[in-house]
C-alpha cells in the first residue's frame, strides 16, 4: 500500500475537525470539507458577502478551523498550525480528493446522509485511496452497501475516541469486503504515525469499548438502585478502588455527557436484539427525566453533580434535587486504604458481605461474565478487548486481565455456587492448563485464542519493546529501590525509574553513577526512559523539606552537587544517551533530557524548568543549559547584542513554562533541531536506542565543553531586573516572585563578573547551587514547597 502523506475528512464539526487536527499533528497535508450553506449569516450581510463568496461556501470549514485555535486543552501539537488545514465543500472542491491517500467521512450520525456522501465521492476519489467511516454505531457494512466492488475492498470503519489527540484508543472496524491488505495498511499508520492504540473489532452495535462502558454504566445505575447507594458512594466504589479513572461512574458520565451515553445506549437496545442483556441497555425512566430536564452534564453546568459558590453538589435521585456532596464513609473502606492493589482491594471486597462490598461485587461480576458473554461477537481477540478497556476508558486492567487476576478458576467456581450461569468461553479456558487468559512463559508470552481454543503467541511489531524479563531480548542488569538497568539488545543498555512519579533522589543518582561506569566499558550507548505515565516529576521536595527543616545545608549542598555531577557525567558520558521523556519531564526530569546527547521524546511530553514555582531555581544544570542552547542559536559571526537571547531563557525560566507538546518544548528551548518526536509511545524505547546506535555508528565522540559562554555581567541583569520591577509593580508578580527572579537573574548574567567575561559550565554550576542553597533559607520558599507537596499545585503569593 501507498505510504499515507495526504488525508481529507469529510465534515468540520466537532470530531471531524478534531480527526483533522491530528493529521496536522502527524505531518500530513489535510483537506477539511463541510456542506456549503444554504443562507448567509447577519454578518455575512452586513459585510456585503453573496452566497457564490468562497469564504460564504467554505464557512463551515473555515469556522471549524478557528474553533481549533481556541479549543482547550488544544487538538494541536501547536495552535498555528490550524493554518495548515485547507478548508473547502463538498460542491466545489471535490477534485482535490483524487490527492488524498486517506479519506475520513465524519458527517453526522444518519445512515442515509453518510451512503449518499459516499455515492458523491466515489467518483472522485483514486483507486488506491484508503476510505473510511467515523461512525461509533452505524453498522459500517450498511454504509458500504452502494459502493463498487473495488472501492469495498478500501472502506472500513475507524472509531476514533474523543478527544483524538489525547485519547489513545482507535477501534477499526472491516467488513466482509474489506482486503486484509487494507486493514494492515490503516493500522501501520495508525500505530506510528497517528500514535493510536490499536484495536480490531466486529461490526457489531457500537463495537467494543462502548459496548462495554455503557454496558457497565447501566449495570452501575441499576446496583445503585438495589443496594441504595448515593451518587457520592456509587464514585467512591467505582474508581482508583477497582482500578478504574478516579472520576469513576458519575463525574465520567458527567464529562461524556448523558445524552451521548443515552444515544450509545438506544443504539445498542435497537441494534443487538439477540444480547440476552439488551434490557440492560434500556434506559431507566430516571435518567429520561435528567434528558427531558436538559440536565446532561458538564456541557450544561449541572448533571449527576453541579457546581455552585458554596461548593459541588450531588443529585438526589428520589427529590430530583441537588443537595452539597456528602462525604462517603463505609468501614470497608477504611480497611483497604492500606491496599495499593486494586487487584488485592478486589479479591477483599468480594470476601466482605458488607452492602458496598456486595454491591461491588455484583458489578464486577456482571461486568465479568457479560464481557466473556459477548466476547465472540464483538472481537476475535481477547487481547483487543482489554487494550480496549484500558485505553478507551482508563480501566487498570481488562475484563481478562481481570479474570486471571481473580482466578478463573475460583472466580467460576464462586459463581457457580451462587447460582450463576458460565459463559462458553470461561468454559474454554477452563478446560485449559493452567486455566488462564494470559500465559507467561519466560520470553514466549502467550494469550487464550477462543477462536483455536488454545493459547498462541502474543505477537507484536519490532518497535514494541518493554522493560521486563518476559520481553523478548531484555534483561535486567541491576537494580535498586528507584532505579533499573536493562539490557535492550545490541549493546544498549536502557536506565528506568520508578520511584513515586519518578521523583529523582539518592537511589536514582547512585544508579546514574553506576550504570555510566557500566556503559562506558559494556555497551554501545544509554538510553534513559520508563513506561511510567510521567517521566519525572523532579527532585524529591519530600526529601529536601526534611533537610531544610532540620537546616541541614550541608547535605542540602552535597545533594545538589550530586545531582549536577550525575547529569554532567550523562552529558561526557564517552557513549551516545537519549533521553526518551513522555508527560511530564519538569524540574530535575527536565534537566536529565537536557544533559543528554539527543531527547526522543513522545508527542505529548510536557517539560519544564518548574522551580519558581516552590521559590527555587534550577539548579541540576538547568539554568546553565538553557543558557547554552540559547547561545546555539546565536548565528556564527553575530555582532550584535547577545541580551534577547538570554532574556528568553529568563523568561522560560522565570515564567515556569511548560510545554503542552514535544513540539512546543522546541519553541521554549527545551528541545533542539536534531531531537526526534515519536507518536506512539509504545515505539519510543526503540526509537531512541536507534538514535543510540546511529550516534554509534557514526563514531560518537564525547561533546567539547562550550565555548563562547559570554556573562552579560551587571549591565545585563540590569534590563533583566527592569522587566522585574515593571512586572511587580504592575502587580502581575508578587514581591516574593521578584527576589527569585532576581537570583535567577544573578546566575543568568553570570554572578559578580565584568560584562563580557567568558565563564565555564562548572563556574555556572557553582552559582546555580549556591542560589538554590540561599532560597532554601527563605521562610516563604518553605511555604511554598509545604503547599506543593498539600496541594499538587504552586503557591501564588
Amino acid at each position: 500500500m501507498k505510504k499515507i502523506t495526504s488525508a481529507a475528512v469529510l465534515g468540520a464539526g466537532v470530531m471531524g475537525s478534531q480527526i483533522a487536527a491530528h493529521l496536522i499533528n502527524a505531518g500530513l497535508e489535510v483537506f477539511l470539507f463541510d456542506i456549503v450553506p444554504e443562507k448567509l449569516t447577519d454578518k455575512e450581510e452586513k459585510a456585503g458577502a453573496t452566497l457564490s463568496d468562497a469564504s460564504v461556501r467554505n464557512r463551515f470549514a473555515l469556522g471549524a478551523i478557528e474553533r481549533l485555535k481556541k479549543t482547550r486543552p488544544s487538538p494541536l501539537f501547536r495552535t498555528l498550525w490550524a493554518n495548515r488545514l485547507f478548508p473547502g465543500n463538498f460542491e466545489d472542491d471535490l477534485e482535490r480528493l483524487g490527492g488524498a491517500d486517506f479519506i475520513i467521512e465524519a458527517v453526522v450520525e444518519s445512515l442515509p446522509v453518510k451512503q449518499a456522501l459516499m455515492g458523491k465521492i466515489a467518483s472522485h476519489i483514486s483507486d488506491q485511496a484508503i476510505v473510511s467511516t467515523n461512525t461509533s454505531g452505524i453498522p459500517i457494512s450498511k454504509i458500504g452497501e452502494g459502493m463498487s466492488d473495488a472501492l469495498k475492498k478500501r472502506f472500513l470503519g475507524t472509531h476514533f475516541f474523543n478527544p483524538p489527540r489525547y485519547m489513545r484508543l482507535l477501534e477499526i472496524i472491516p467488513t466482509r469486503w474489506t482486503s486484509p491488505e487494507v486493514v494492515a495498511a490503516t493500522r501501520r499508520f495508525a500505530e506510528e504515525d497517528l500514535g493510536k492504540g490499536v484495536v480490531i473489532a466486529r461490526d457489531t452495535p457500537n463495537f467494543i469499548a462502548n459496548r462495554i462502558g455503557i454496558f457497565a454504566f447501566l449495570l452501575t445505575f441499576r446496583l445503585m438502585e438495589k443496594w441504595g447507594l448515593s451518587i457520592e458512594e456509587v464514585d467512591a466504589l467505582t474508581g482508583k478502588l477497582i482500578g478504574h479513572p478516579k472520576t469513576a461512574t458519575y463525574r465520567t458520565a458527567d464529562m461524556v455527557g448523558l445524552d451521548i451515553i443515552a444515544h450509545v445506549a438506544d443504539n445498542v437496545y435497537q441494534m443487538a436484539p439477540d444480547d440476552p442483556l439488551r434490557e440492560i441497555f434500556s434506559l431507566p425512566e430516571t435518567l429520561r427525566a435528567l434528558l427531558q430536564k436538559g440536565w446532561l452534564g458538564a456541557k450544561t453546568g449541572q448533571g449527576f453533580y453541579r457546581k455552585t459558590k458554596e461548593g459541588i453538589e450531588a443529585l438526589d435521585f428520589k427529590e430530583m434535587t441537588y443537595r452539597p456532596k456528602a462525604k462517603v464513609a463505609f468501614p470497608v473502606l477504611d480497611r483497604l486504604q492500606a491496599y495499593e492493589d486494586p487487584r488485592r482491594r478486589i479479591e477483599i471486597l468480594l470476601e466482605d458481605t458488607s452492602p458496598p462490598a456486595r454491591f461491588v461485587s455484583d458489578l464486577l461480576q456482571g461486568i465479568l461474565l457479560y464481557v466473556a458473554s459477548q466476547a465472540p461477537d464483538i472481537s476475535g481477540s481477547i487481547m483487543d478487548i482489554d487494550q480496549a478497556m484500558r485505553w478507551g476508558f482508563g480501566w487498570k486492567q481488562g475484563p481478562f486481565e481481570l479474570w486471571d487476576a481473580l482466578g478463573v478458576t475460583t472466580l467460576g467456581e464462586k459463581i457457580k455456587d451462587a447460582g450463576g450461569q458460565l459463559p462458553p468461553l470461561i468454559q474454554d479456558v477452563l478446560s485449559t492448563t493452567p486455566a488462564r487468559f494470559y500465559l507467561s512463559d519466560g520470553e514466549k508470552p502467550a494469550v487464550f485464542d477462543p477462536g483455536t481454543k488454545t493459547h498462541l503467541p502474543v505477537k507484536h511489531p519490532e518497535w514494541f519493546v518493554h522493560l521486563s524479563e518476559e520481553h523478548a531480548g531484555v534483561k535486567k542488569i541491576k537494580e535498586n529501590a528507584g532505579a533499573t538497568l536493562w539490557d535492550v539488545g545490541d549493546d544498549v543498555a536502557c536506565l528506568e525509574f520508578h520511584t513515586k512519579m519518578n521523583a529523582i533522589g539518592g537511589d536514582i543518582m547512585a544508579m546514574i553513577d553506576e550504570t555510566i561506569e557500566r556503559v562506558e566499558s559494556e555497551m554501545r550507548g544509554l538510553v534513559v526512559a520508563n513506561h511510567a505515565t510521567h517521566f519525572s516529576a523532579g527532585a524529591n521536595l519530600m526529601l529536601l523539606l526534611f533537610e531544610i527543616e532540620d537546616e541541614d545545608w550541608e547535605e542540602i549542598d552535597f545533594a545538589i552537587k550530586q545531582f549536577q555531577d550525575a547529569f554532567m557525567k550523562l552529558k561526557y558520558a564517552k557513549v551516545p544517551v537519549v533521553a526518551a521523556p513522555a508527560g511530564m519531564a519538569l524540574g530535575g526530569g527536565c534537566e536529565c533530557c537536557l544533559a543528554s546527547d539527543r531527547i526522543v521524546a513522545h508527542a505529548e511530553t510536557y517539560m519544564g524548568l518548574v522551580e519558581v514555582g516552590v521559590g527555587l531555581i534550577p539548579a541540576g544544570g538547568g539554568c546553565k543549559e538553557m543558557l547554552i542552547r540559547a547561545f546555539e542559536r546565536i548565528p556564527e559571526g553575530f555582532e550584535g547584542d547577545s541580551f534577547p537571547f538570554v532574556r528568553k531563557v529568563f523568561e522560560t525560566i522565570g515564567m515556569a513554562r511548560v510545554s503542552t507538546s514535544a513540539e512546543e518544548a522546541r519553541k521554549w528551548g527545551y528541545m533542539r533541531r536534531e531531537d526526534a518526536i515519536c507518536m506512539n509511545r509504545d515505539a519510543q524505547i526503540y526509537q531512541a536506542k536507534k538514535a543510540v546506535l546511529a550516534m554509534d555508528t557514526a563514531g560518537y565522540r564525547p561533546p567539547r565543553p562550550p565555548e563562547g559562554l559570554v556573562a552579560l555581567g551587571d549591565s545585563g541583569r540590569a534590563l533583566l531586573e527592569l522587566g522585574i520591577y515593571y512586572m511587580k509593580e504592575g502587580r502581575e508578580i508578587s514581591p516574593h516572585d521578584a527576589y527569585i527572579g532576581q537570583k535567577l537573574a544573578w546566575v543568568l548574567t553570570g554572578g559578580d563578573v565584568l560584562p563580557g567575561s567568558m565563564v565555564t559550565e562548572q563556574y555556572l554550576l557553582d552559582l546555580e547551587r549556591e542560589v538554590f542553597l540561599s532560597l532554601c533559607g527563605e521562610a516563604k520558599t518553605q511555604d511554598r514547597i509545604r503547599y506543593m507537596l498539600q496541594k499538587g499545585k504552586p503557591l501564588r503569593n
